[in-house]
């Protein structure tokens, strides 16, 4: 049996003169959570409607679980998704629509229901199966709606924009109870999304995607820390592109400033150097690059600023419990590692 949950090999996927997915490979491996990520238009909804049979291949070659299903019709591949809309049957009640998939695959109704109130009880649902959705929180419908496509057993469960109606404290813990659910059930996840936190919170891998193709593929800790471009420098997470210069290991040059700070192996010579908010620490004295605030905000947890410097503007996040600076202070900005982009 293959070890990948989901291979593309060479998929385009074009609507007239619009190549929506361009010539991406990858290999998705069973059982781990992996979110394509990125900005709208970018592919990632076309791939993920790729894989569940929704829209059919320009060229190349789509295989789940080792089985070939480029030309295979939606019904014909082990899959299941759960869509942004959750889809479920008003009319119906809450166990009626985790069955409903069982029902009209041929199964019995009363071991159909059988088998979706033992997948609610699985999922913290026990006891709401007469209810009907309108009368379900936001993330018990969503719950629902991952009951309705689990209790098919898929081979691998998609989720397109999952969170996108939830208000941000229940996004918070309906992320968390997906992730949570794939572990113990050791599920293969394709999950859509476009916010950056969310794929870093729940993934395994993230499948970076630009303009059609894959911008880079890696742990959420390797493209945060590691980023391939300044796209995805950016992309995930807020980070300031600087242009400037590596002299050698731990030694760049910034705004005429020449500084020492962590850094990963980069040839010597101009670069683009990324520099995330939080590793930047301000100081009123010292080394480091000289400059000025322009911007300071607290938001609870943590202050914000941005800081004019010789370099440019560089936008700053420092914990709420370290020194406050005024706009109009004079600050040094000590840079704790820097990224010099590759390309």
């Amino acid at each position: 049996m293959t070890a990948d949950a989901v291979v593309f090999e060479r998929v385009s996927k074009s609507f007239g003169a619009v190549r929506a997915v361009d010539d991406v490979s990858f290999a998705l491996p069973r059982g781990a959570l992996v979110t394509l990520l990125g900005p709208s238009g970018c592919g990632k909804t076309t791939t993920l409607r790729l894989i569940a049979g929704l829209e059919l291949p320009t060229r190349g070659r789509i295989e789940i679980a080792g089985r070939d299903v480029t030309r295979l019709a939606a019904a014909e591949r082990r899959i299941a998704m759960v869509f942004q809309s959750y889809a479920l049957f008003p009319h119906m009640t809450v166990v009626e629509n985790v069955a409903y998939g069982l029902v009209v695959g041929g199964a019995r109704r009363t071991e159909a229901e059988a088998e979706a109130g033992a997948m609610l009880a699985s999922l913290g649902l026990e006891g709401l199966g007469q209810r009907l959705p309108a009368e379900l929180s936001g993330g018990q419908q969503q719950r629902v709606a991952v009951a309705r496509a689990l209790v098919l057993r898929p081979e691998v469960l998609l989720f397109d924009e999952p969170l996108s109606n939830l208000d941000a404290r229940l996004r918070r813990r309906v992320r968390e109870d997906i992730r949570d659910l794939q572990k113990r059930l050791g599920l293969s996840v394709i999950y859509v999304t476009h916010d950056q936190q969310e794929a870093l919170a729940v993934s395994d891998l993230v499948c970076v995607m630009r303009s059609g193709r894959i911008a880079q593929m890696g742990t959420p800790t390797e493209l945060y820390d590691d980023p391939a471009d300044a796209f995805v420098a950016d992309f995930m997470g807020e980070a300031n592109v600087i242009a400037g210069e590596v002299l050698g290991p731990g030694r760049i040059v910034l705004g005429g400033t020449t500084l020492e700070a962590a850094m990963r192996d980069h040839p010597p010579g101009p670069a683009q150097i990324a520099v995330r908010p939080e590793a930047v620490s301000l100081r009123r004295e010292g080394e480091g690059l000289k400059g000025r605030v322009s911007r300071a905000a607290f938001l609870g947890q943590t202050r914000e600023y941005e800081v004019e410097t010789d370099a440019g503007t560089i936008f700053v996040v420092t914990p709420a419990s370290a020194e406050a600076f005024a706009p109009g202070e004079a600050v040094i900005c000590r840079l704790e590692r820097v990224i010099p982009l590759r390309g």
